[in-house]
């Protein structure tokens, strides 16, 4: 079900679990990242795809820059998201550990320059999330628009912790599911309804 555009209940639910992950010890957060990599790199060992995007981690989100350097090693060209206009798509630009890198709008480094290259995957960080795939960010909708103008449509690898599972995030009309979530207990495809991998025996979690 797809509920009308601004549920009140949608912001009071990502600034709930923000504050909760923000709260978060930063050595806890760095050993859940580590996990999670862990699952990601057991699930593709090689590069999920030619030309991966990824975020840089703010506000307590997933590392998972340890996963990009291996699959980069391995041939694949890393990039991270670029905001050009605040109701605009996302354009992605190349990013290696010697990328010069400026705050942007936001505060979040993004590369100062380099050529504009159409991921094939994205690897995006959750907020909030549900058995179905869908995601809370933070309200700028800027992903759901990316992903609404990609074609073709990337791969995208959702990365958050348990602590920010829910029942549902209420979805709406725009918002676009993710293929996977992975966390510090493991990896579940969403489209298929599977069961997650490995580490994913949490009591009580929903199951896809």
């Amino acid at each position: 079900m797809k509920w009308p555009a601004g549920t009140p209940a949608r912001a009071q639910l990502r600034q709930k679990l923000l504050a909760a992950r923000r709260a978060e010890p930063v050595e806890q957060v760095a050993a859940w990242s580590e996990r999670l990599v862990g699952h990601l790199l057991r699930v593709f060992p090689q590069p999920p795809g030619e030309r991966i995007a990824c975020c840089w981690p703010i506000q307590n989100e997933p590392d998972v820059r340890a996963a990009a350097a291996i699959w980069r090693a391995q041939g694949a060209t890393t990039l991270l998201p670029v905001v050009l206009a605040r109701h605009a798509p996302l354009v992605f630009r190349p990013w290696t550990p010697e990328t010069p890198l400026a705050p942007d709008r936001y505060g979040i480094p993004t590369p100062t320059g380099g050529p504009e290259i159409i991921p094939d995957v994205i690897i995006m960080a959750l907020n909030a999330f549900d058995a179905a795939g869908y995601r809370l960010g933070y309200g700028g909708g800027f992903f759901d628009r990316t992903l609404a103008v990609l074609q073709p449509r990337p791969l995208v690898l959702g990365v958050g912790f348990e602590m920010g599972r829910v029942a549902s995030i209420q979805p709406e009309a725009h918002d676009q599911p993710v293929d996977w979530v992975f966390t510090e207990q493991g990896g579940q495809k969403t489209e298929d309804r599977g069961q997650r991998t490995e580490d994913s025996r949490v009591s009580g979690a929903t199951r896809c």
